[in-house]
């Protein structure tokens, strides 16, 4: 009997070792992921600044005011509130290189780029849903696809940006296993295949986020 019971436990356990490993295994791949997201992250002085000159040029467009005691007092208020709200606008930011040189790419090449692509984006998706409404050639449905963005500010971006474009619309983003999955309701469902879906849905939105955010 006592044999019976000790070959039982030991079946039991023996069972019980993949959950064990996949356990272990999900726990390093967070452990690299976090790892890797440290180490992208940018030195805190260098965020303060970004978060400094965001806030900056903000505060120049709303007040509209170019006069010295103005500037002046908008680069001592931005600054105070830079130093609370690093974290906040640029943590997941992991571009490398010299400050200068990532002002200058965020200034002159990522944001245009970022507008010329929104732009063509609106473009045909606005001649799209015209032809789907025109035609009545409407599948609705919802489809879940992948984004290799892992921080939550490169995430953001890309579920708002596939809102804003019409015909889709992000309804919500789950995270497991290390890995990003948005759901997204699509006026015409082309494909069902997740990765023909998300080429078609995200486009080249998501290649410009990876380049800046992590």
């Amino acid at each position: 009997m006592q044999n019976v019971i000790t070959s039982a436990a030991l079946l039991y356990h023996m069972s019980r070792v993949p959950f064990y490993l996949k356990e272990r295994l999900e726990r390093l791949k967070d452990r690299v992921l976090q790892e890797e997201f440290e180490a992208s992250k940018l030195p805190s002085w260098e965020r303060v600044i970004l978060t400094w000159l965001v806030l900056m040029a903000f505060w120049i467009l709303i007040s509209a005011n170019f006069e010295p005691w103005n500037i002046a007092l908008g680069a001592a208020v931005t600054l105070m509130i830079a130093a609370f709200m690093r974290d906040l606008l640029t943590e997941d930011v992991r571009r490398s290189g010299h400050i200068l040189e990532k002002i200058l790419y965020f200034t002159f090449i990522y944001l245009p780029q970022y507008a010329v692509i929104m732009a063509f984006r609106l473009l045909e998706s606005n001649l799209k849903v015209a032809k789907n409404v025109i035609f009545m050639d409407i599948n609705p449905g919802i489809v879940k696809i992948k984004t290799d963005l892992h921080s939550d500010t490169g995430v953001t971006i890309l579920a708002n940006s596939i809102t804003l474009t019409p015909g889709t619309l992000t309804l919500d983003v789950k995270k497991k296993l290390g890995e990003t999955y948005l759901y997204v309701h699509w006026i015409d469902l082309e494909t069902l295949n997740r990765e023909k879906a998300g080429e078609k849905i995200k486009g080249d939105i998501e290649e410009w986020l990876k380049k800046v955010f992590w």
